[in-house]
């Protein structure tokens, strides 16, 4: 049993966590928010806002004054880093560092009189980190596509299509564009594993859970993809660091954090991951068997799979799972958006999504929940559109909204083959139990609220404790990651005719779009 710490380098903070995991318990939380503590990187939302040319970009020196600003308000509040035995992370997915050949030297020299950034800055080639948000690499995704034969060979390699915000297409654009700052560049980080780095004080791998989000892994093997790798850049392989297994001890913290901040020097640092991945631990979701809904702005589905299947449209996305084989995971972009839409345009209550459940559902009607262009099925949106044109009341709009949002759920995880024993849904809008008994019926399946927050930091805190000291993973699940005893929404099933029959209809509807 061990005090562990987790953190989180997300689009917009860096969060801790510290968790004892002999008494079960959470000691310490802190968060920087780079926007409101960080102002001088003018980043008020975690990136550069206005770019000219439309990227999405964050400076990676601001994720270093955060590391620093992080631990030292920690320090001067009492609590004692060194009783921490093993610190693991996570990083916003896609993200990527760009560093010449002086960086593990620099690591390994690093001054706890100077700040991080101060000592790093010189090693970036490219001087602020495409992430996540980014999406200007269609034509990079379209060349990796046709050089690998077609985008459904590209899933079938890496888990996903060539998609925008990815590592390996960001990773061509700059080659393409900045030829010489490419050639120059020795070491190419995502944001998870140059973190790892700076915590280890030496060059880190990266883990297959996070490298399975870059277009450039292998799923089956676990290693680079010699023709994904080849197609996207010129000696890309000689400047990727190599892959390695979530649970991998990578060294001990660095001497500047012992030095500064007083961590202790057997302190052992674990292999980062990439946030989804961290989440799926933290929501105590990494065995097979449990899918996680998490309704947000958009809405997310993830699961823990047993073999690397992959969407077969395209849609979907396959990473490591840090606790062994892989995750599934599809994002719909019309969650909160177009219930939030809909409940303007009716000028209706959050009481009304509560209400609309005790209106029978309508056999005949079927709605496309669609506000603003879609990414699963992939449309440029036109309203909420019904395959009828009769007169409906409030409540009766509400729940074709949402028996459209989980029918669009269900019929995009087809692909995943899952057969949940129980849905955990997690997020703001999971407090609504009409929303809540809309997915039971819908899937025909029993729904949980989870009561965990900050899945992805507490996920890593997990992580280094199972990594580190071969800690109980079912132990840890129990002890962090509850759900509400009072949750249990058990599904209507005399309604599963009613939806089997409108999965059907939803279905010539996506195909028409």
């Amino acid at each position: 049993m061990a005090i562990v710490l987790g953190l989180d380098s997300s689009t917009q903070s860096l969060s801790a966590i510290v968790l004892d995991t002999e008494a079960g318990s959470i000691l310490w939380e802190e968060t920087v928010r780079f926007g409101e503590d960080l102002p001088a990187y003018n980043a008020p939302h975690g990136f550069i806002p206005d770019s000219p040319s439309g990227q999405v970009h964050a400076d990676p020196m601001m994720w270093l004054d955060a590391l620093d600003l992080l631990f030292a308000r920690i320090k001067s509040q009492g609590f004692d880093l060194q009783s921490i035995r093993a610190i693991s992370g996570a990083g916003q997915q896609h993200g990527s560092v760009y560093l010449d050949a002086s960086f593990s030297d620099r690591l390994s020299r690093l001054e706890p009189k100077e700040l991080l950034s101060k000592q790093l800055t010189s090693s970036l080639t490219r001087p602020t980190s495409p992430i996540w948000m980014d999406g200007t690499t269609t034509t990079a995704c379209r060349q990796i596509e046709e050089k690998l034969g077609g985008p459904l060979e590209v899933c079938r390699r890496s888990g996903s299509v060539a998609i925008r915000r990815f590592t390996g297409p960001q990773i061509r654009q700059f080659y393409q564009q900045s030829p010489e700052q490419y050639q120059a560049t020795a070491r190419i980080h995502l944001v998870s594993s140059f973190l790892a780095s700076v915590m280890t004080g030496s060059s880190s791998r990266i883990d297959r859970g996070d490298g399975a989000g870059m277009n450039l892994m292998n799923l089956s093997t676990g290693g680079w993809d010699a023709d994904l790798v080849e197609a996207t850049a010129p000696d890309l392989a000689s400047k990727l660091p190599a892959l390695a297994d979530s649970a991998t001890v990578i060294g001990n913290i660095a001497p500047y954090f012992v030095n500064k901040y007083g961590f202790s020097e057997k302190c052992l640092s674990v292999l980062w991951t990439g946030d989804n991945p961290s989440s799926l631990v933290g929501m105590g979701a990494a065995q097979p068997g449990k899918v996680v809904i998490s309704l947000g702005t958009s809405d997310t589905l993830f699961a823990a799979l047993t073999e690397p299947l992959t969407d077969p449209n395209g849609f979907g996305h396959v990473f490591g799972n840090p606790w062994g084989e892989y995750m599934s995971l599809v994002c719909f972009r019309n969650g909160s958006l177009a219930r939030e839409a809909l409940r303007d345009e009716l000028s209706a209550e959050w009481s009304d999504f509560e209400a609309a459940v005790s209106r029978p559902p309508l056999a005949k009607e079927v709605m496309l929940p669609f506000v603003e262009p879609e990414i699963t099925p992939r449309t440029d949106g036109a309203g909420l559109m019904r395959n009828s044109s009769s007169e409906l009341s409030t409540l009766e709009r509400i729940r074709l909204l949402l028996e459209g949002q989980f029918l669009n759920m269900r019929l995009h995880s087809v692909w995943m083959q899952l057969q949940p024993d129980v849905i955990y849904v997690t997020g703001g809008a999971s407090a609504n139990q009409g929303i809540c008994q809309v997915i039971a019926d819908v899937f025909g399946a029993p729904v949980k609220r989870l009561s965990v927050s900050g899945s992805v930091c507490l996920g890593a805190g997990m992580r280094a404790a199972e990594a580190a000291f071969d800690e109980s993973k079912q132990r840890l699940e129990s002890l962090f990651c509850p759900t509400d005893p009072d949750s249990k929404i058990e599904p209507n099933r005399s309604l599963s005719p009613i939806y089997d029959n409108k999965l059907q209809e939803f279905a010539q509807l996506v195909r028409a779009l």
